[in-house]
């Protein structure tokens, strides 16, 4: 194949019509493959990479399969938005001709985020009580320094706390207090209450994670979103024009 075919093929919108359809394909056939696989219930104990790498093949070719055709339609999208560009820079509506590239930089955004998540990201539960120490991922230790749960009239559960300390070398290095819809953050590794029990005694269920790819998310949605308004709204006044 001659290097005009591989730019041809690359900027080609039936390449990620094509692109597209495999990946649902591989999908949906991990859809199938995963159910029957004990292997999938450690999926979410390790970063996903470093779990596929340990991993029979069998299990986890379709996921293999997925992240190379999304590599490919990584550099389709990237290689389709600079063609676009180049072909229209002489349009007056510049702001039109940006927004769908803005959409397609919020797609590589995310695909960014999957892929750091998976190469460096971390998932574990941990049941804890008054006291209990738990290691964490850089080495430090996160101790339960108390339990607090208020009750109304009829017995629900109104309102709870969860006091921790984090140790170092054996001094404490940090206190915080999770409550409702306030996990705590250190070192990029966040503590999330999942679930309390108050009897026979205070017990708290714990998800300690890291995704290193949130933030390239969160900037990928907010692209995304400007993109895909910033076009209907041009595309809206220019047909009323």
């Amino acid at each position: 194949m001659t290097g005009r075919a591989v730019i041809k093929f690359f900027v080609s919108l039936k390449t990620s019509l094509w692109l597209l359809c495999l990946v649902i394909v591989v999908l949906l056939a991990g859809a199938l493959i995963m159910p029957g696989e004990k292997a999938f219930l450690s999926v979410h104990s390790m970063p996903l990479l470093d779990w596929m790498r340990g991993q029979p093949v069998k299990s986890t070719w379709w996921l293999w399969a997925s992240m190379a055709l999304l590599f490919v339609l990584a550099a389709n999208t990237l290689l389709c938005s600079i063609d676009s560009i180049v072909r229209k820079r002489k349009v007056t509506q510049w702001m039109l001709l940006i927004s769908p590239q803005i959409v397609h930089i919020g797609f590589l955004f995310m695909l960014i985020a999957h892929l750091s998540s998976a190469a460096g990201g971390f998932k574990t539960f941990a049941v804890a009580a008054e006291g209990t120490p738990l290691e964490m991922p850089d080495n430090s230790v996160l101790q339960i320094k108390g339990i607090a749960m208020s009750f109304d009239s009829y017995g629900y559960l109104s309102d709870w706390s969860v006091d921790v300390e984090y140790w170092d070398n054996g001094q404490v290095m940090k206190q915080d207090r999770l409550m409702p819809n306030k996990p705590v953050f250190h070192k990029g590794v966040g503590v999330y209450v999942k679930d309390l029990r108050a009897f026979p005694n205070k017990m708290v269920l714990l998800e300690v994670s890291r995704e290193p790819g949130a933030i390239w998310a969160l900037v990928g949605g907010i692209l995304f979103m400007t993109g895909t308004i910033a076009f209907l709204v041009l595309k809206m006044k220019r047909e009323d024009a």
